[in-house]
């Protein structure tokens, strides 16, 4: 009997359909190998429709996500015609938020013949994960104006960080560290020399929660040395934990030394619930509608998705896939592929009807 997975789609915006379409070829061809049975329903969120009729989540949609489907696949939010943030807000972080996904999973690894701006760094050099909280911080929104518009305007944003938030990410980041079964390190990125109310409280549960993981080494840096290090020697990395902005900064980076947005996909997680997946580069409108875009991002974030619903066989299988594609590209970038978008996909597909 096959197994049956819900998956909620939001294809988004500009190049997010073409992207999306291209994984759910390869997952079509998956199921067809393993006992697998996908059910697609496209959410239809995004920038065309709140310029139609101004909903950016549905009533009721959230409660149906959390009821009724195991993951959520996602394309590219951003469109040239709503301001910036009202998008993002509206629907990224509001899925975030009120899905409790508290876990951001960023994979940084370089695969083999993927071009690194990184001199003399390789493969073995470039592999690790950072952990990042996503559901507090300097991302709550909290804060405000006084006597905005005047010269005497006072700005305040106020970073959020709750003890059993910093807690339950860190232990998710020690449980990872010793699944993954590498180097066995988990490194805390923060800044406590100058955050001394926020840093300290991630610090302290960090030094407790070791406690009951003796067997995973602990490192701590700040996080400016943090991103010197990642361009210096990212080879001593294995796991890393951070805090939802510096997260967002550092991956960042992790995805230009693993060879850029073309390939850079995350996870943002509820464990043991409804989890989204998704390529980290963004709707790349100029590019929408053209069949130049690179899906293979898109394509990572799939097999990462496979990997949270337990289908290792089949998630093994589609990363075999990307990593014998990816050789074949010229470039990673937009155009430079020297295939089509949908080439890209077919690509991916064949190798896998040829070898599943």
């Amino acid at each position: 009997m096959s197994r049956i997975y819900r998956i909620a789609l939001i294809p988004g915006d500009g190049t997010g359909p073409e992207v999306i379409a291209e994984g759910l070829k390869t997952l079509n061809a998956l199921s067809k190998i393993y006992r697998i049975k996908f059910e697609f329903k496209d959410l239809g969120l995004g920038g065309d429709r709140y310029l139609k009729d101004g909903i950016l989540v549905p009533e009721g949609l959230i409660e149906d996500l959390k009821n009724n489907y195991d993951a959520i696949y996602l394309g590219a939010i951003g469109h040239p015609d709503v301001k910036p943030g009202i998008l993002e807000r509206g629907i990224l972080l509001r899925l975030r938020f009120d899905l409790d996904l508290y876990i951001n999973l960023r994979p940084v690894i370089l695969l083999p013949g993927v071009y690194t701006p990184l001199r003399d760094k390789g493969p073995s050099d470039i592999d690790f994960v950072v952990v990042r909280e996503n559901t507090e911080g300097m991302y709550v929104g909290a804060g405000g104006f006084l006597n905005k518009g005047s010269n005497d305007e006072v700005a305040i944003q106020e970073s959020i960080n709750t003890k059993k938030g910093v807690e339950r990410c860190i232990r998710y980041a020690f449980e990872y560290c010793k699944k993954r079964n590498k180097k066995k390190l988990l490194t805390l990125c923060a800044k406590t020399n100058v955050l001394n109310y926020e840093s300290d409280l991630w610090l302290r549960v960090f030094e407790e929660i070791s406690n009951d993981y003796p067997d995973i080494n602990t490192n701590y840096q700040h996080v400016d040395a943090l991103c010197m290090w990642m361009i210096k020697n990212p080879e001593q990395f294995d796991v890393i934990v951070t805090n939802n902005m510096f997260g967002d900064i550092i991956t960042d980076i992790g995805a230009i030394i693993q060879g850029g947005l073309g390939i850079a996909a995350g996870g943002n997680i509820n464990p043991g619930k409804i989890a989204m997946f998704e390529p980290i580069g963004g709707s790349a409108p100029k590019y929408a509608r053209q069949n130049k875009i690179n899906p293979l991002a898109a394509i990572c974030a799939a097999q990462m998705m496979l990997e949270y619903l337990n289908e290792d066989n089949a998630a093994k299988l589609l990363m075999d896939a990307i990593k014998d594609v990816v050789k074949r590209l010229d470039s990673l970038e937009a155009g430079r592929m020297g295939y089509t978008t949908t080439e890209v996909g077919d690509m991916v597909v064949e190798y896998i009807k040829e070898n599943g």
